[in-house]
């Protein structure tokens, strides 16, 4: 019977849906560089590619709708003297883009107006960069602009450092110092945190104007490249990597307190290509691309786990891809996503995932407000701390074919560095604490039971207690009720209770009163679960005699007197003990350095070394 039921999800029939090779990018000579990248990157209105070009490094710029086999000879946007690494479009201008090449250099460029891939010149004008940013003394491997603030651009290169960039005035304000390659990083939505991963196996995130980081963790233990993705405005971070063992794992991490993945690592299949994940905020769905293999399997992010949809699955493997911006997709046609995957590094084809209805009206459950094209910040106000997140926009003005209708940000930043260490732990785990218990609860609980109670077995004490309504019955009759404050224990019942509790630890909140009684530590007990409490309670004084009926407080003072004495001389015990094995590690070790220090009077090595070695020994048992 179980597998009859299937978790409801409105997503769980999204397919990829492939083109045909007449509406797809053709006759392209994709880069054949075997640095670890995704070729190509892609927004609503072009689609950039690394190309493979001599005389120096280059990439395309396709516009989005000139498909088809494109013309022998197409403009290139050249001026790195290497070969180009990647590329990074502006999330906030379409016609801006960024690239990191081989030669050490970052160069900005902007598209041209009209600008189009046929052309009646027997030879396309070039473009060349707007901006050169120098400063890496090695290869620069990735570029990825800020989400939310504008003209902030990140870089990361083989001298192991990650360079912030203020574009607007092209120079370097802050630099992240890795002790290994960076393979991959990604901004938080709000851009004020930075996860990556690198070659020495380590995930960290940094608070990226501290210029150091926040959470520094050991993530996939293989060999091979690892890839990580912030998922939109959660505060998880989705990783993809190989264990010892060469198997392909799925790690979902805490950004607040990333000690271990929640749930341990997802091992996914033993293929051997780097896995690329990309995380659609939209949908809350995460895919994941293997390079070299043609599958792109997509899960649901739900109840802190990711809960798998479906694959896409072609035979033409794919070494890069990417996906379009959620702005950028067909709303008519019910397309949550759209992607471009390389083929045979000759075609680029675009794959759209479509969630099949009949309905021909807007549906809004699956496209929430998504972001638009205003940044939140500027780059000098994000460099000087502020933090936000960019405006959204109604994908349902796009599809009545309007104006994209803005909509305020509810966000509204605390800080911007998540808690480090054991803060973050509690923040994030810590219940809110029970309101207390009403007095005649109280009052209940410290009625000592008669000897009547005392005599019976424990199964008709335990059928006595289980029905709530006898309690709280007993509990209307007694003049417990009339009483403001809590009731005390009779002195009989203390000195049980002082027997009971030896050898257990004490503990009285700060601002208790003196004049209660001390109780063992025990978990909290609600209202519902405290007659299963008192059945235990009467079982280990079957031979004791009635107690007094009256309290006397004199004897329950007396008591906590006593304990505070015992404790008080206990603790003068250890701190003398403390004291003197404090005292004896240092005579030990004045001695072994003494010793040490004339190793070439009176007595031979074998014998010093032999004195120093039980000394040595000595030290580590006292110190122990």
């Amino acid at each position: 019977m179980a597998g009859r039921f299937v978790r409801a999800s409105k997503y769980r029939h999204v397919f990829g849906r492939s083109t045909k090779k007449e509406q797809c990018y053709d006759n392209i000579r994709i880069s054949k560089n075997a640095w670890d990248t995704n070729l190509i990157k892609a927004n609503p209105e072009y689609i950039s590619v690394n190309w493979e070009s001599s005389g120096g490094g280059a990439f395309a710029v396709i516009p989005i709708n000139e498909r088809g086999r494109l013309p022998e000879q197409i403009p290139l946007f050249r001026g790195h003297t290497a070969a180009v690494l990647d590329t990074d479009w502006s999330p906030f201008n379409d016609s801006l883009i960024s690239s990191g090449s081989d030669d050490g250099k970052v160069f900005i460029w902007r598209v041209p107006e009209g600008f189009t891939l046929y052309t009646d010149a027997e030879e396309p004008t070039d473009v060349e960069p707007i901006a050169r940013l120098t400063g890496h003394s090695r290869k620069v491997g990735h570029v990825l602009f800020n989400p939310a603030a504008e003209n902030v651009l990140a870089s990361s290169s083989g001298d192991y450092t990650i360079k912030l960039w203020d574009v607007e005035s092209s120079a370097s304000k802050l630099s992240l110092k890795h002790r290994d390659i960076v393979q991959s990083m990604c901004w938080s939505a709000d851009g004020s945190l930075l996860v990556t991963t690198n070659r020495d196996k380590k995930l960290r995130i940094w608070d990226a104007r501290q210029e150091k980081p926040a959470h520094e963790v050991p993530g996939h233990a293989g060999a091979k490249n690892s890839r990580a993705v912030w998922m939109g405005e959660h505060d998880r971070i989705a990783t993809t990597g190989f264990s010892r063992m060469s198997d392909r794992q799925l790690g979902l991490w805490d950004a607040r307190a990333p000690k271990e993945p929640i749930g341990g690592f997802t091992i996914l299949d033993s293929i051997s290509g780097v896995c690329m994940p990309f995380w659609d905020d939209g949908t809350q769905c995460l895919y994941l691309a293997g390079k070299g293999d043609g599958n792109i399997r997509y899960y649901e992010y739900e109840n802190d786990k990711f809960e798998y949809l479906s694959e896409y699955k072609s035979a033409d493997p794919q070494r890069g891809i990417a996906f379009m911006p959620k702005r950028g997709v067909n709303v008519h046609e019910n397309e949550v996503l759209r992607c471009f995957k390389t083929v045979n590094d000759t075609f680029v084809e675009p794959i759209s995932f479509i969630v099949p209805r009949r309905a021909e009206v807007f549906q809004s459950d699956i496209y929430p407000p998504t972001t638009g094209i205003k940044p939140a910040v500027s780059s000098a106000e994000w460099f000087n701390g502020k933090t936000g997140l960019p405006p959204k926009i109604s994908l349902e003005s796009i599809y009545e074919g309007t104006e994209p209708a803005e909509i305020p940000s509810d966000y509204k930043p605390s800080s911007s560095a998540p808690p480090v260490g054991p803060l973050a732990t509690k923040t994030e785990a810590e219940p809110p604490k029970p309101a207390p218990a009403p007095v005649p609860v109280a009052a209940e609980r410290s009625l000592p039971p008669s000897m009547k109670e005392n005599k019976a077995s424990i199964a008709s004490m335990a059928s006595k207690f289980a029905d709530k309504e006898e309690v709280e019955s007993s509990d209307d009759e007694s003049s417990f009720e009339e009483i403001s404050k809590p009731a005390e224990r009779p002195a009989a019942i203390t000195a049980r209770m002082e027997e009971k509790t030896q050898g257990l630890e004490i503990t009285r909140a700060p601002d208790a009163n003196p004049t209660a009684p001390l109780e063992a530590p025990k978990p909290t007990v609600s209202a519902q679960a405290e007659p299963a409490v008192l059945k235990a309670a009467p079982t280990s004084v079957q031979d004791t005699p009635a107690p007094a009926p009256g309290p006397t407080p004199s004897g329950t003072a007396e008591g906590i007197k006593g304990y505070l004495t015992d404790i008080k001389s206990m603790l003068e015990q250890q701190s003398l003990t403390m004291t003197n094995q404090l005292d004896k590690i240092i005579h030990l070790t004045q001695e072994v350095n003494t010793l040490k220090a004339k190793m070439g009077e009176h007595r031979s090595t074998r014998e010093k070394d032999e004195r120093i070695r039980q000394l040595e020994l000595e030290l580590e048992e006292a110190r122990s």
